[in-house]
């Protein structure tokens, strides 16, 4: 990627060429989905990779461009965390990249030394609306990513970018429960080592202290009935939000991490399967719903790349193609689809057993 940007000549080029690039890339993960020839898991871990990586160069790109007309900040430094499926390695498609951006400067000396020179504040919020665009504008070649950016600090009324005292101090003092499960899946994807290290350090303070498991057990379910009541959970191929869905399996590996990170601080990790194998290995989660949500785990996410690959909506099975129930039932790896739906349902009102027997036997 950095190859062919280095050939653009002007700013429509390089967004073109940063286009071409990464729908080429998706176009190849797409077609060995389709073909079976790597796991849901892997082409999770291929999209975000992918986003990783035009995310960095766009990031070190236009930071250096900005810096030719405004100069630089002494001792700055920024750091792009990516959260949601981004964070979590278990892109789709069609998956939105969920960005916050954190930076830092000297505050003895916070206006850039260019030929027009910002405050620091007003440097980073130009800097990052302007990496959001870059991601986000349609040009010749269509769109590249949807970028949300919700989950910083005060969400909507918060501004793009967030110091890093600022980051941590809401963190610690302001923060909602929801902002915190949200955090479990926070990622550093473009920043110097040592910023870097600076961020993730913020973040594992923030998720190893020490919290009140029913308090946290209460909001969680308080919050899953909230969506439940927005979205609705009765559609069986609604896979996010059905009860017994991905939204339930986040909910629980994300709570396991804010209840027992603080004795067991290995337990964090940005994959919720990964963290349920972390949960049964210390004995913080029983073997039995271990067996049960691990596998819909991967279920799911077998389903989800397929559906958001081949469909814009929701699947429909009376009017889907067979084509599209056959790959659906080879990525579910059983013999028909009628099998599929009933493996589904069950698999679904399973997990939402588990998803209530942990939160209620909350120590």
């Amino acid at each position: 990627m950095q190859r062919t940007l280095g050939q653009s000549g002007f700013y429509e080029d390089f967004l073109d060429r940063v286009r071409l690039f990464g729908q080429e890339q998706m176009f190849l993960i797409g077609t060995r989905i389709l073909s079976g020839t790597v796991s849901a898991q892997q082409s999770g871990e291929a999209f975000a990779g992918l986003a990783d990586v035009i995310i960095r160069v766009l990031h070190r790109q236009i930071a250096d461009q900005f810096a030719t007309t405004h100069g630089r900040i002494r001792q700055q430094e920024s750091a792009v965390l990516a959260m949601g499926k981004l964070g979590g390695r278990e892109m789709t498609a069609s998956s939105d990249l969920d960005l916050i951006m954190v930076y830092d400067f000297d505050p003895e000396h916070p206006e850039s030394a260019g030929g027009r020179p910002l405050h620091g504040s007003q440097y980073y919020a130009r800097l990052t609306q302007r990496l959001i665009n870059a991601l986000t504008t349609p040009t010749n070649y269509g769109r590249l990513y949807d970028v949300d950016m919700r989950l910083r600090p005060s969400g909507r009324s918060g501004p793009v970018a967030t110091s890093i005292g600022a980051f941590e101090h809401y963190q610690q003092n302001e923060a909602w429960t929801w902002e915190h499960l949200a955090l479990t899946r926070a990622r550093v994807v473009s920043a110097s080592p040592a910023f870097a290290r600076r961020v993730e350090a913020v973040i594992r303070s923030i998720l190893t202290t020490e919290r009140d498991a029913r308090a946290i057990a209460d909001d969680v379910v308080d919050m899953r009935q909230a969506i439940a009541t927005e979205k609705g959970d009765a559609e069986l191929w609604n896979l996010k939000y059905v009860a017994g869905g991905l939204v339930d399996l986040e909910f629980v590996a994300q709570y396991l991490q804010l209840v027992y990170a603080a004795q067991r601080p290995a337990i964090l990790d940005t994959s919720t399967e990964r963290v349920l194998a972390k949960a049964a290995r210390f004995g913080v989660l029983s073997v039995d719903d271990a067996e049960v949500l691990r596998p819909a785990a991967r279920l799911y996410l077998d389903l989800t790349q397929i559906l958001r690959l081949c469909l814009p909506g929701p699947l429909d099975p009376k009017t889907a193609s067979a084509e599209l129930l056959g790959l659906l039932t080879r990525a579910a790896d059983v013999p028909d689809f009628a099998t599929l739906e009933a493996h589904l349902m069950e698999t679904q009102a399973r997990v939402r057993k588990s998803f209530m027997r942990v939160l209620q036997e909350t120590p």
